[in-house]
């Protein structure tokens, strides 16, 4: 996609461009003569008749033009201005209403608002900005109704639409099934062992976890097979076989990689229990590893139960985490499900919410207006919950993350609670930025959409944009955030045990 550069500007840094019209009142010869030194070698009277060409010449094309009804461009004033201003809209994209390839209309930046400071801050790039106040009244708004590529803003839909689906408080359960008997003498579980789940976030340390379990039950070997069911993954990875080799692997410390040692040594530290400091659980097979179905009726030894889930769409939010995004959002129907969500829920038209993934990859399209409208639904969707943005979006200055080197100074820290997004290339890049703002007068949602331009400095205008409103409203006032650490929050697992002795599948 070809770049797409912002407007040109009549005079660069106030630079003194004359104004000279060909053919025109402004136009003196003598002037010329005067302010310009002969050229060596040319004689004044010569160079005269150089002019007297020129001029005939023009005079000749303004005529023609004039026949035509139009006017040349050779021939518009050039206005010399103390500031740079930006020129008019190229004929072509008029015509075409278009300055890229994506389609969107060039719409010049119109900034209504009742702040002066404001008003003259200049925004960069094909952009879209909207501040309100909790009660909806407008602070600052530019094009809010034209759409922008949001990139990982998407994400706050997709975490809107699962919280609202499964819960905040939901874990993803692994269950481990088993279709032999136990020889307590031998600590042998004889017979096959299933794992059968969809947590997003399983890992290492929640393998060993699992081997941890089945020792705690006495068992130390299997005596047969692993069998994994085809929605199991484990470490983020997209293979069903490379994650059912992965939890083969650690369930067996002979097997264990250094890696997962070191996953497990910091998991025991952020999840607090006792239990586990000093353990090296272990579980050995006789078998092999297969992903197949699972038979109709096994016997099931325990779960393993994810963090909740508010815990798990914060470490997402944090990270921008784009796997367990678009594995989340597959879960309640994909882009398309969320998009209807949100949808109804806001009132906002496809056109005014439009995308195709999960996380926010590729081209998606949203109006800084509907994006507003979510934040307020996701505002009120966690106050039933007791809850607000600080449980789910990181926190500036606070926060591991994209947000973690963002509004940090001493005086800023803890006072922004949004989401970025980022993408390079994409639509000649774009940067975003969502979320809640805290000040001495009270607290604010804002949404910023820069398209077209570099991500370094659409990121520089966003954090001068921010703490030049809050510094309008008695300067930047701490949301009284409390960090916990994202390791802390995923660690926050759990066992349940069945209450029959036979469940099926």
């Amino acid at each position: 996609m070809p770049m797409v550069r912002s407007p040109k500007t009549e005079v660069e840094n106030g630079g003194g461009r004359c104004g000279i019209l060909l053919g025109g009142q402004s136009f003196t010869p003598k002037t010329a003569r005067r302010t310009t030194p002969p050229e060596a070698g040319i004689s004044m009277n010569h160079r005269g008749s150089k002019l007297r060409f020129l001029m005939i010449l023009a005079s000749a094309f303004v005529f023609a033009s004039a026949a035509a009804g139009q006017v040349p461009p050779l021939l518009q004033p050039i206005t010399v201005y103390s500031e740079p201003k930006a020129s008019p809209t190229p004929l072509l994209i008029q015509k075409t209403g278009s300055t890229n390839a994506t389609g969107e209309p060039f719409v010049p930046s119109t900034i209504k608002t009742s702040i002066p400071v404001l008003a003259e801050m200049p925004i960069p790039g094909y952009s879209g900005v909207l501040v309100e106040s909790l009660e909806g009244s407008v602070i600052v708004e530019s094009q809010a109704t034209q759409t922008f590529n949001p990139a990982s803003n998407v994400k706050i839909a997709t975490s809107y639409a699962v919280l609202k689906s499964f819960g905040p408080g939901y874990r993803f359960p692994t269950n481990v099934w088993t279709d032999g008997s136990f020889d307590a003498s031998t600590g042998t579980l004889v017979g096959n062992l299933y794992i059968s789940g969809r947590d997003p976030v399983f890992g290492y340390e929640h393998a060993v976890e699992i081997a941890h379990e089945l020792n705690r039950m006495g068992i130390r070997s299997v005596q047969g097979d692993l069998v994994v069911t085809d929605n199991f993954t484990m470490n983020y990875s997209t293979s069903v076989q490379r994650s059912a080799d992965s939890l083969f692997a650690t369930l067996d410390n002979m097997k264990r990689s250094t890696a997962a040692v070191k996953v497990w040594t910091s998991f025991v530290a952020n999840s607090g229990r006792v239990g586990y400091y000093g353990s090296v659980p272990s579980v050995s097979f006789t078998g092999a590893v297969y992903v197949q179905p699972m038979p109709s009726t096994l016997n099931l030894l325990f779960t393993h139960e994810s963090a909740p889930m508010r815990d798990i769409v914060k470490t997402m939010m944090c990270y921008s985490n784009n796997f367990l995004s678009d594995r989340l959002g597959d879960m309640i129907g994909g882009p398309y499900a969320i998009a209807r969500i949100v949808q109804q829920d806001t009132g906002s038209l496809p056109t005014e919410f439009y995308i195709q993934t999960a996380s926010g990859l590729g081209i998606n399209r949203v109006t800084p207006a509907a994006m507003m409208k979510l934040l307020r639904a996701f505002r009120n969707e966690l106050a039933k919950n007791r809850m607000t943005f600080t449980d789910i979006m990181p926190v500036a200055g606070l926060d591991d993350g994209t947000l973690e080197g963002r509004f940090a100074n001493d005086y800023s820290r803890g006072s922004v609670v949004g989401k970025t997004g980022t993408l390079g290339r994409t639509d000649s890049g774009v940067s975003a930025l969502a979320g809640e703002i805290s000040t001495h007068d009270g607290r604010f949602l804002f949404v910023i959409f820069n398209m077209h331009g570099g991500v370094s400095k659409f990121r520089g205008f966003q954090n001068n944009y921010i703490s030049l409103i809050q510094g309008q409203f008695g300067g930047p006032l701490s949301l009284g955030y409390v960090p916990v650490s994202l390791e802390g929050r995923l660690a926050k697992t759990k066992i349940s045990y069945p209450t029959a002795a036979a469940v099926g599948n």
